[in-house]
């Protein structure tokens, strides 16, 4: 991408992200808009406005930039047959970046909800948008077209706001001051000192000193605001690939539904770099397109999806299930789907926590990757998502060490990645190994690593660590709600010991019925499921089931 806003040749397609529609498929749009001519110079749109057209190109050029009308930056250039936009229009958000035309032409403006319906109709235009629209977000967080976060790298609240993002793919940059020789500048322009750090630059203007996490969300729009009053059928706690199944299928088929979620749509399975054995995906996908996806599909038929907005109390009023949030919000409804999912446990090594969030991840997605470009980094785990992650960092980093504690790697991963893992170059597999020491003063230099056989020890370079290990349920809010196995997973059907309230003619609980009528689960954080993203989504599309068997017994709440 060049940094030159002069030139105006076109750029070069990026695996689909700047595809050319074909003659049909403008003239068919083209009845759709209306078509108008372009001035060079004019600004078709800019950074933090709410766009509400799709842009399609008859000729001319337009240049798609960052910092309009300060230190511009080039991010494509588009021709005939092209179009304008990026993620955040069909997500209703805030642009991230300005459209300015640099030759003039003509243009077809075509509203947005004309081409809901345009793309309904005509199912390979929806995909070719779509599918270009993913592939430029990732770009833009490779060049980091979004928000600026300015803070230590050594600063707690630095490493919450950074993980927020990442974990909800919004594009950043990143200005360490430690690192960074133009921070101190950054810092005296935007009027900020040193101890008000970390701030967050929004569209290089808003300056949000040390923000939480709920205010990033609302500056941005990332999330649906939700009102305690409203009347819904569906409450769905979690946005995991059970929660967004279970909001498509619920909202799909009219049910009132509300998803809230935490930390991120997408949950644990967004973290992961390529999912290839999800069915109907040959080559592949990732966990965040799959995420973005499913998104953008719940919101389509209705759903709205709260983040973040973590559920920490579950109370029962009648049959009525009532969640409070630690945003204040009190949720109502007469069914609601438990979909939490689990997390990775934190690996049990003194001193780790100084190494959180600078060097120490659980998750290995492009941000991560960029951070630790050209570095060794280890990976901890034997499962599926380690063998992702390391396959996946291999493609960055300069050495990847993958540490298993057993003996055997296909124990638990996957045929298909055990044989990509042991063929990806710059991948040194140790098993019987563990972590028993981060060496590093500030951020993480090297690794004290143990044969669990031998009890011999060595020093491993890594200045990342990637903890792939154990799984965690969020269920601390249901204690005394719903009952729980003794590893704090949810029962359901003929597990649960007890159904509570069911009354004389209800017999024993549903299958993903809790012990409690009205209430599922699904995913992760189900005691017993399968840990696979298909089993999770298979599960969440089957909880809408029995809930409408539920609703016809109880009754809905909303009118629909």
């Amino acid at each position: 991408m060049s940094e030159d806003a002069g030139r105006i040749d076109e750029t070069p397609d990026h695996a689909g992200a700047y595809p050319r529609l074909s003659d049909a498929q403008v003239q068919l749009l083209a009845g759709h808009g209306v078509t108008r001519s372009t001035a060079e110079g004019e600004v078709l749109y800019r950074e933090g406005d709410d766009l509400s057209d799709f842009y399609v190109v008859l000729s001319g050029r337009i240049a798609v930039v960052q910092n309009i009308g300060r230190a511009e930056r080039l991010v494509a250039v588009h021709g005939a047959g092209r179009f304008l936009g990026e993620l955040n229009l069909l997500a209703g958000q805030p642009m991230l970046l300005s459209a300015v035309v640099r030759e003039a032409g003509e243009v077809v403006v075509i509203p947005l909800d004309r081409l809901r319906q345009v793309v309904s109709q005509q199912p390979a235009i929806g995909d070719l948008v779509l599918r270009a629209m993913l592939v430029r977000r990732s770009l833009q967080i490779e060049i980091g077209a979004g928000l600026c976060i300015l803070g230590s790298g050594y600063s707690s609240d630095s490493q919450r706001l950074r993980a927020f993002v990442a974990r909800n793919r919004i594009p950043c940059t990143w200005v360490d001051l430690e690192r960074d020789s133009g921070a101190e500048a950054l810092l005296r322009e935007l009027g900020v000192a040193p101890d008000e750090t970390p701030v967050v630059v929004w569209h290089g203007e808003q300056v949000l000193r040390n923000p939480s996490n709920a205010t990033l969300a609302q500056v941005i729009r990332l999330g649906h605001d939700v009102s305690g009053g409203e009347r819904l059928d569906l409450i769905v706690v979690g946005a995991g690939p059970a929660g967004l199944a279970a909001a498509v299928y619920a909202a799909s088929e009219g049910l009132a539904s509300v998803v809230v979620e935490a930390i991120a749509t997408g949950g644990q399975a967004a973290t992961s770099p390529l999912i290839e054995n999800y069915l109907g995906f040959p080559l592949g996908i990732s966990g965040a397109e799959l995420a973005d996806r499913a998104g953008l599909q719940a919101e389509k038929f209705g759903a709205r999806i709260t983040v973040p907005a973590r559920a920490f109390r579950l109370e029962h009023d009648g049959g009525y299930h009532v969640v409070a949030t630690d945003g204040g919000d009190t949720l109502v409804a007469p069914a609601l789907i438990i979909a939490t999912g689990a997390a990775y446990r934190r690996l049990d090594v003194p001193g780790i926590d100084r190494f959180e969030g600078t060097s120490v991840y659980h998750a290995a997605t492009d941000i991560e990757a960029h951070l630790c470009r050209g570095d060794p980094v280890a990976v901890v785990g034997g499962g599926n998502s380690a063998g992702q992650a390391t396959v996946f960092l291999a493609r960055y980093a300069d050495k990847v060490s993958l540490l298993v504690r057993h003996g055997d790697l296909a124990r638990d991963m996957s045929r298909y990645l055990v044989d990509r893992v042991e063929r990806t170059p710059g991948v040194d597999v140790f098993l019987n190994t563990e972590v028993r020491e981060l060496v590093g003063s500030g951020s993480l230099e090297a690794l004290v690593i143990a044969d669990r056989l031998t009890g011999e020890t060595r020093l491993l370079d890594a200045r990342a660590l990637f903890v792939f290990i154990g799984a965690m349920p969020f269920t601390e809010w249901l204690r005394g709600a719903v009952e729980l196995d003794e590893h704090g997973f949810v029962r359901t059907g003929g597990t649960v010991g007890s159904y509570e309230d069911a009354g004389p003619d209800r017999g024993a609980a549903r299958p993903l019925e809790t012990s409690r009528p009205g209430i599922f689960a699904a995913g992760d954080v189900r005691s017993g499921s399968v840990k696979r993203v298909a089993a999770a989504v298979g599960e969440g599309a089957m909880a809408v089931r029995f809930v409408h068997e539920h609703l016809a017994v109880v009754g809905r709440n909303s009118s629909g």
